[in-house]
């Protein structure tokens, strides 16, 4: 799950990260594990945009963006990496230039593409952990493939409305996408509402859930998944399990 080689950190990156080095159980080995890392993001939208910022001002070494179109007015209710005279321009682009403002230190990689059968064995190319935020199954079934034999985890999140859920698939350890969800649930890609609060909040717990896989600091969520109703503010953890007939990872580990 994890690297062993660790990188270097500099005095602006001790000083910089100096506060979450405090954490008990965190650390300077965990702030070195995280610098030499590699987060696949496939979707910067609320969630994934979210993710990203957090996982950069965290100090991870390298973000590779996939994501494919351009900014909308309608996306602006929830990208906080974006701004109201971007619309119009690249969301990878736009993405990018936020992170690296925000912190030079962190490599920002971008593919302008959906994830798809032909490129995600080059997505996932040098990454530790992949970030699941597409808004469709297919894209969603397609990286988890990949994941699922390659050995990476990934970090499946997903919302609608003021409802959400989060879990952590590590490949032999948890289950894996395609054993919740058999079968695409009734969900149109551009269809489904969103208040931006709530997507933020998720990607907050994705940018969570990945420094913890990636460092080894922490419980993250293997065999749960974290639901919440932010209407009522219920927070559930459920138990999940591995299908022994999945056909993506019920034969092969």
């Amino acid at each position: 799950m994890l690297r062993d080689e660790t990188g270097d950190l500099t005095p602006t990156e001790l000083e910089r990260y100096r506060r979450q080095m405090m954490i008990a159980g965190f650390g300077l080995e965990a702030q070195r594990r995280l610098k030499s890392s590699t987060a696949l993001i496939a979707g910067i939208g609320g969630l994934g945009g979210t993710a990203a910022l957090y996982l950069a001002v965290a100090g991870i070494g390298k973000l590779v963006f996939a994501h494919y179109g351009d900014l909308t007015l309608s996306n602006m209710n929830r990208q906080i990496l974006m701004t109201h005279g971007w619309i119009g321009n690249n969301r990878n682009a736009c993405a990018r230039l936020t992170i690296q403002r925000i912190n030079p230190d962190v490599q920002v990689e971008t593919v302008s593409e959906r994830v798809s059968e032909a490129n995600v064995d080059r997505l996932l190319d040098g990454a530790h952990v992949a970030l699941d935020a597409r808004p469709n199954f297919h894209e969603r079934r397609v990286l988890n493939g990949a994941c699922v034999s390659r050995g990476i985890p990934m970090i499946e999140a997903a919302m609608n409305g003021m409802e959400a859920y989060l879990t952590t698939f590590v490949p032999g350890r948890t289950p894996c996408l395609s054993c919740l969800y058999p079968e695409d649930p009734e969900w149109a890609e551009l269809g489904f509402p969103v208040l931006g609060a709530v997507s933020g909040s998720l990607g907050c717990l994705m940018a969570i859930e990945a420094i913890k896989v990636l460092t080894g600091f922490g419980k993250p969520l293997l065999n749960r998944m974290l639901v919440y109703d932010a209407s009522d503010m219920a927070f559930r953890k459920l138990k999940i399990g591995r299908d022994p007939a999945c056909p993506v990872c019920g034969g092969a580990r």
